[in-house]
């Protein structure tokens, strides 16, 4: 994080654990509001836990957790889902679409635990469908989406209630290299238009296009790297 950022994730000395096994290890991390972050490592690195943690879908054995300045060490179950509604966008590799519902209503559904009425979150699913380029398609079922259109309506339901912080998990491995680059492309966007964006992936090219690159290694972070500098 750059001198002057404010924090929007905030981990020290995370550890956790399974089964005596430790899936990281002592983790030092920090994310500035508004930066575009790619966590990169091979298979088994801890990058997915690490994602759990900043994502609060987990807790750590060991160490802090802050996220958008809550910490997470001292929240319910019920108030971590309530960070989690107001402040965190998720997208996966599987688009976990409902089938047989239309992308409006797939967005919609996202927003299901706002308090909000039907018509309401309906509204907002259909800004955040033209946001992703896909206004004309908000009546298409899943089957009748390519698999770059189904990932763009994940990210739009990811995005619909306005999230400080988008995660990111591997989110072209299902996607053909132009599709990919699409869905790529779209995360710049969102990242230009003020959201925090964390990439987590395997992919040292789609790890490449981020201006700060966290390696991964046996649960540690062994390189925090920037354009044009490096720092381990």
């Amino acid at each position: 994080m750059r001198l002057g950022e404010q924090a929007i994730v905030e981990l020290a000395g995370v550890t956790k654990e399974y089964a005596s096994v430790a899936a990281l290890r002592g983790v030092d991390l920090v994310i500035g509001t508004g930066e575009l972050v790619a966590i990169v490592g091979p298979s088994g690195s801890g990058k997915s836990t690490l994602l759990h943690m900043i994502g609060t879908l987990d807790r750590p054995t060991a160490g802090g957790v802050r996220v958008a300045g809550h910490d997470v060490a001292g929240l319910s179950d019920r108030e971590l889902s309530a960070l989690r509604a107001r402040h965190i966008g998720f997208v996966f590799q599987q688009f976990h679409l409902a089938p047989g519902v239309s992308a409006l209503d797939n967005v919609a559904d996202g927003l299901l635990y706002s308090g909000r009425a039907l018509k309401e979150r309906r509204r907002q699913a259909g800004e955040a469908l033209e946001r992703v380029g896909l206004a004309d398609r908000a009546g298409h079922r899943p089957h009748e989406l390519s698999g770059g259109e189904q990932q763009r309506v994940a990210v739009a339901r990811a995005v619909a209630g306005g999230p400080d912080l988008l995660l990111a998990d591997e989110p072209t491995g299902n996607l053909d290299t132009a599709a990919g680059a699409g869905v790529l492309a779209l995360l710049d966007e969102l990242n230009r238009s003020g959201t925090t964006v964390t990439v987590i992936t395997h992919d040292l090219d789609v790890a490449a296009r981020a201006p700060r690159r966290i390696r991964v290694r046996d649960g540690l972070v062994v390189a925090d790297e920037r354009a044009g500098a490096t720092s381990r």
